[in-house]
């Protein structure tokens, strides 16, 4: 798992969860007293191993801004931030998907709370190979075939004449959850699939490997080359900042930030600050694109959990690739 501790004031890092916790969260002590200050001053963020960067970066902003507060962000999945969430040991919970309804259910039984999901970002979950790799482009039914291992060699889809080694995310993560949703339809990998624990460690080993094909977040998708899908126009589209925010490129999503209930307090401020132009310029310089403004609504005010954002809240923009803004930042 990822951790990154982050904290304004050395007296900061020790505290608990307190102001940053959202409505329905006890915020009293064991013997019944308010929060003290030093608790209320600390805020808890766990979950995507894609937005961990991000998160962090967010963090290091907010505290500047915002001196004697402490943001403790820490990755290891959206699956682990959800069940943090649930189980009350995270103020927020950062996730690479939306959260499936019977989490939400179980959040509502054991909390007595509803989530409350905030869009954040917008990413393009890119499919990675070799630098050295030509393949041309992809179908999401070849690229369906080559992770179900009825596709075993580049050849056989218009690429070089090479056996396919397949890299993925744990189980755990959103965005293995994603792929597997969007492009398995909920079928299992191939037995062969290698798992690694974060998205730079399948950039990595697909860096190293001319054989080696992964999929992530766009936003780590540097020294090694994303291939362009095939749009439902029959037209190869790349994973560009256009081509996502118009949702021609069929991998396009929303990140997102879950709260258990309205969000109050130190959480409602970070948020808030997640979502307005400040929050949104990180989002550009870690290589994921911003939303919208009219998507950055009044936290609290965002869409009901699992629901996807509007469509019209989606801007567009020049066409760049977002690796290229990445290494650009």
């Amino acid at each position: 798992m990822k951790h990154v501790w982050l904290a304004a004031g050395l007296w900061a890092c020790s505290g608990g969860h307190g102001e940053g916790r959202s409505a329905g969260s006890n915020q009293e002590s064991a013997s019944g007293a308010p929060a003290s200050p030093r608790q209320g001053q600390t805020l808890t963020i766990k979950g995507s191993d894609t937005m961990v960067i991000l998160a962090q970066r967010w963090a290091e902003a907010f505290m500047a801004a915002n001196p004697g507060t402490s943001v403790q962000v820490s990755g290891g999945g959206s699956g682990t931030g959800i069940a943090a969430l649930m189980n009350g040991t995270t103020d927020l919970a950062t996730s690479s998907r939306p959260m499936r309804d019977r989490e939400r259910q179980e959040l509502r039984r054991t909390r007595n709370v509803d989530a409350v999901e905030t869009a954040v970002a917008l990413d393009a979950l890119a499919v990675y190979v070799h630098t050295s790799n030509s393949l041309p482009a992809l179908t999401l039914e070849q690229l369906k075939a080559i992770y179900r291992g009825r596709i075993r060699n580049f050849r056989e889809v218009g690429g070089p004449d090479r056996p396919i080694v397949l890299y993925s995310r744990e189980n755990n993560s959103g965005t293995y959850a994603y792929f597997k949703e969007h492009v398995l339809g909920e079928e299992d990998f191939a037995p062969e699939t290698q798992t690694l624990p974060g998205t730079s460690a399948v950039v990595n080993a697909v860096a190293r490997d001319p054989n080696g094909i992964g999929y992530g977040g766009i936003a780590y998708a540097e020294g090694i080359r994303s291939v362009p899908l095939l749009g439902a126009d029959g037209q190869p589209v790349e994973a560009t900042l256009q081509n996502a925010t118009s949702r021609r490129y069929p991998l396009a999503r929303h990140l997102y930030i879950y709260s258990p209930g309205t969000p109050e307090g130190l959480a409602r401020r970070f948020l808030d600050f997640v979502v307005s132009p400040a929050g949104q310029n990180v989002v550009e310089g870690v290589g994921y694109y911003p939303l919208a403004p009219s998507t950055g609504q009044a936290t609290g005010s965002g869409h009901a959990a699992g629901s996807p954002a509007p469509e019209s809240d989606v801007p567009t923009t020049t066409n760049v690739p977002l690796g290229e803004q990445l290494r650009g930042s």
